[in-house]
């Protein structure tokens, strides 16, 4: 007796490839709640019966471990990487959010030329608001001398130019920020 598998021609369903998804690249200062919006956001995309999956600047960092420096080249790497992720999956009909810092000129320039279907989104906190939520304990450490490469207190950020959202954290509530950008994908889907 054989037996069938799903990779046998008639036991495969035939589909049309699925629509391309759309790339949300969410960006701001360490601690401005990039991070927590885009989870909530993708959580609420997916009871909305929207394919959605999240990209996060840290977990990149953390796969490649303590050999992953904080300088510009390493920034970078980690922004290439998640910039092939979210073209893969928007590819294969996702819809993506990424969490990423993206300080640096040269990284947006890289996600602007480089990630198909994008829209950015600056998730806005004063440097004063990230360094009081700290979940990281990052700014504890830059401001006891432990660590000298956070941006925005060892160095300036940038917020970038025109964004095509300003999701600001400290005047608006998670459930008005979540609302806001997850209306943008219900209109576009045709489900509101």
């Amino acid at each position: 007796m054989q037996t069938r598998t799903h990779l046998q021609p008639e036991n495969r369903h035939v589909r049309a490839l699925p629509q391309a998804g759309t790339v949300l690249w969410l960006l701001g200062p360490t601690s401005s709640g990039k991070t927590t919006l885009a989870t909530r956001v993708v959580a609420d995309l997916r009871r909305a019966g929207i394919p959605a999956i999240l990209f996060d600047g840290d977990e990149v960092r953390g796969f490649f471990g303590a050999q992953l420096g904080f300088g510009a080249e390493s920034r970078l790497l980690v922004v290439s990487v998640l910039a092939h992720l979210a073209n893969k999956a928007a590819e294969a009909g996702l819809n993506v959010v990424v969490a990423a810092l993206t300080a640096g000129e040269d990284a947006r320039e890289y996600v602007r030329k480089n990630v198909r279907n994008l829209t950015t989104g600056y998730v806005a906190c004063s440097i004063q608001g990230c360094a009081e939520r700290d979940p990281k304990g990052l700014y504890g450490k830059a401001m006891r001398g432990e660590i000298d490469t956070l941006i925005g207190y060892n160095s300036v950020y940038r917020p970038p130019e025109n964004p095509d959202f300003v999701l600001d954290t400290e005047l608006h509530s998670l459930d008005e920020l979540a609302a806001r950008v997850v209306a943008t994908y219900t209109r576009i889907d045709g489900r509101a």
